[in-house]
Formats: structure tokens, sequence, C-alpha cells
């Protein structure tokens, strides 16, 4: 049987055997189930209309979309469940082993959401299944209760392999393959079809619905209180042993009290540990006159995500060599926002910021040829101290639409409501000895998430300061405070 078989109980090794009485005793002598329908998810009529958008893109076919399986940590031990973000952008469930099926119906279309039923009070899996047992991990929605939530018709789980099964003069079948292994064995590989499939769903998510803007509006918002919350807690973790830890804890425990939990792996590289782009090692100190990266965002309930970073002083002040550091990337991050409005190339900003950089690169000296001819892509020999791109598409994933296609993405134009951060920075590593001594294990970082409008765009982290000076003030105020 397959981890997503309807009839499989999931034991562990360690539990113990059950007598016939005991299962009877465990099957009998319960309330009925007063859990109240959840009534309809608020972006309901949203993934509504994302789904006729994803059918008028293959009319007549039928397209599938698994939610995905758990995923084993340890033994018996799962990672907790986080759906497909094109299952979520569709359908709203958040629940393992789900499937959406779209395909042709009487005038259009229709869609049937298959759902893994509860675990029945006989048999004994509500209270022997570890893995989705009732008194293990919780109820799980009942058929109806799906259907309410998601607004689309739910059909037991047990019946998609058969549902599936092609049929002469049956649609063509496109697949979202490599998402749940016990759906992949139930249909041919599609190859290039289902690719196609892939590049459309990452596609259909590039421009946000208002819906969409504002939850991650709500998720930018609780994660400038995580910043908040670290810039307090410095006094008290500076110099200690894996301050960095200390710091990804503080944020963490914002980001599961105010949303489902981190929307990445949180980067807290203090010192030199700011030269790695992506450090979530996070076992370092963070010592008093240095600086510490802080990349982090909190994910909302609604699997919706925030990718923010600022580079604080730990003592609230800059030293005039990190100051001078900071500011260059500061003038390049306000460049890159600028150049974020419809109609412009999604490469625009990057281009904006990279021509502030090398120009600060080359009045300090360090560039080897003139600032134009290294922006140009037969040298890019700034990029030895900034090797990354200013931004990219945010939403459900951090690094969000990821399957699009290069000339709807990273050749295309921007467009009302795509939602993208800006993050230029510097990064000079403690053993390069290209750069002067006082600059050597320096990062810095800045990164806004924006939303680009009719006339330019929004900054959805603005209650986070950028400026140096503002920086520096709002640390000291939030010290202030405390006390």
């Amino acid at each position: 049987m397959t981890a997503s078989d309807p009839g499989t109980i999931h034991t562990g090794s360690h539990d113990l055997p059950v007598s016939p009485a005991l299962d009877e005793f465990m099957t009998t002598g319960w309330a009925e189930d007063a859990a109240a329908s959840p009534g309809e998810h608020p972006g309901a009529r949203w993934a509504a209309e994302r789904r006729r958008a994803l059918a008028a893109r293959f009319p007549g076919e039928r397209l599938v979309i698994p939610s995905g399986s758990l995923k084993v940590r340890s033994n018996d031990t799962d990672y907790r469940f986080r759906p497909h973000s094109a299952f979520v952008h569709l359908s709203l469930g958040a629940e393992p082993d789900w499937c959406l099926v779209v395909e042709p119906g009487d005038g259009g279309h229709r869609e049937l959401l298959y759902v893994r039923e509860r675990p029945a009070r006989a048999g004994g899996a509500f209270y022997r299944d570890r893995r989705f047992g009732e008194l293990w991990v919780g109820p799980s929605p009942s058929l109806d209760q799906a259907a309410a939530w998601t607004g689309i018709a739910c059909r037991p789980l047990g019946s998609l392999g058969e549902d599936l099964r092609t049929c002469p003069g049956g649609p063509p079948t496109r697949l979202l393959r490599g998402v749940d292994p016990s759906v992949d064995l139930l249909l041919p590989d599609g190859g290039v079809r289902d690719l196609e499939l892939e590049s459309v769903l990452s596609e259909l998510r590039l421009v946000k619905d208002d819906w969409e803007v504002s939850e991650i509006a709500a998720a930018v918002d609780a994660t400038v209180l995580g910043f908040e919350d670290v810039v307090r807690a410095l006094p008290a973790l500076a110099d200690t042993p894996r301050g960095e830890r200390w710091v990804e804890g503080v944020f963490g425990l914002r980001a599961r009290i105010a949303g489902n939990g981190l929307g990445y792996e949180t980067i807290a590289a203090a010192g030199h540990h700011g030269g790695t782009l992506h450090w979530t090692r996070n076992d370092g100190v963070v010592r008093s006159g240095d600086l510490l990266l802080l990349d982090a965002g909190v994910e909302a309930d609604s699997l919706y995500t925030a990718d923010i970073t600022r580079t604080l002083p730990v003592s609230g002040t800059f030293t005039p060599v990190q100051r001078r550091v900071y500011d260059l990337v500061y003038a390049a991050q306000e460049a890159g926002i600028q150049a974020v409005r419809p109609g412009a190339r999604f490469r625009d900003f990057h281009e904006a910021a990279m021509a502030v950089i090398a120009a600060g690169l080359q009045e300090w000296g360090l560039l080897p040829v003139p600032a134009q001819e290294s922006l140009q892509p037969q040298s890019g020999l700034h990029r030895r101290y900034t090797l990354c791109s200013s931004g990219h598409m945010l939403g459900l994933d951090v690094h969000d639409c990821a399957k699009a296609r290069a000339q709807t993405y990273l050749d295309g134009v921007l467009e009302v409501g795509h939602v993208l951060t800006v993050e230029p920075g510097l990064y000079f590593q403690a053993g390069d000895l290209t750069v002067p001594a006082e600059l050597r294990g320096i990062g810095v970082r800045i990164e806004d998430d924006v939303v680009v409008t009719p006339d330019g765009c929004r900054v959805l982290s603005d209650a986070l300061p950028r400026q140096g000076d503002e920086v520096e003030a709002w640390m000291h105020r939030l010290w202030q405070d405390r006390t």
C-alpha cells in the first residue's frame, strides 16, 4: 500500500498490542461530532477565478493538481506538512494527500476535490494511526466541511484512482508531477505536456489579485513585529554563545504566534557571516560592534509569505566604514525601487541598482575596469562583491513562480499586481584580499517587498526604516521603550 492509501493504518515500532476488548471499548461511547462547518474560506471566490483561468488555458483537458504527501523527517516522525503552492493557489486546501481535478464538463469545466476521509471509529484507525488518527494529530475536515470551506465538490480520496483511469475517448490528462508519488503512479508520464502545466501554474501566480496582496501585506506586518522583537532582544543576546540562534528563535516565536510559521529558514548572519548569501547555520556570536544581517519572513496562515532583510548595527550605531557600505547599498535600493513600474522590464530594477553599486565600487578603487565596462554582460566584475540578483517574485513561495518560463518572468515586463522584492547587497568576504582590510567581513543587504501599482510601486514593508539615521533612531527608540 502507498502512504496515501486511505486503508493503511500507520503504527509505530514501539506501539503496544491492542486487545479485542480494548479495541471494542475504544470504538464505542463517543459523542457525535459537533464540529461546526467552517463556512466558506474568505478567499474562495478568488480561487474560483483562478481555476477558471487555468481551465481556459487547457480547454477540453483534464488537469490533476495534488497537494502533496507527508515527508518523513526521522523514522516514523514527519515534517510539518506544507501543501504545494499551486494546489493552495487553486483550492485553498492545506491537507496532505488531497488532489484537485479540473476537467471538461457540460458548458465548460467541472472541479472535484479528492479528500482523505476522517478515520471512522470502527476499525481503530482514529486512535491507532499515528499519521492521520484523530487522537494522534487532531481532527481533519470531513468531505462536507472541505466542500464548504473550498467551494469545490468533494469526493473520497479512495475513489481517485478509479476516477482517473483513462477510458476510451476520455479527455487528455496533464498532471503536476513530482508532488505526490502515489498520484504519479496513477497516470502515465505526460512528458512535455506535464511540464507545460507546471509552467502555466507558476505563470498564473505572477499577477496577484487583491486578496493575495492583502495576505502578503498581513505577512509583512507580522514580519515587522518580528524585526522589532529581535531589536529589543539584541542587548541581552549580544556577545553570548550562539547569539544567531537566539535571533532565529526570537523571530521564530513571532512567526508561530502571528502566522503559520516561517516563510523560509531565517538568515541571522552576524559579522563576517553576513557575506554568506544564505547563511542559515546561525551558530555564531552576535558581537557588539558588528553588523547583523537579518533576512526573515513570516508565513501567514494563508501560506503567503513576506521576505525582508535589514542589516543592523548590533551596538545601535554604525561605525564609519559600516555606514559607508550601508549608504551605498541604500542608494542602490532606492534606485531599484524607483525603477519598479508597469511596463518596465523585470531586469530594469536590478540593473538600476547595479549601476549605483558599480559606480560606488569604482569610486572606492575596487574595480579593475571602469563601472560602465563592468556592467556589460561580458564583464560583470562588480558581481564579485554582489553576486546574486537584486530581487524576485514573492507570494506563496518566497521565490515565487519559479517554474514560469523566462519570457514571462526573468525576461518579462512588470504588470500591476506583481509582488516582488528589491534587495541589492554588498558582501565583502573576510578573506578577500582585493578589498582593504577595513571592509573585509562586512555584508550588507537591504530588502523590501513591493507591489506594482498603476503609477509605480508601493513598498509594503515601509513600516521598517531603511535609511541609516532612521535605522539607528528606530533601534534606540525600541530600547528606550523597554526600560
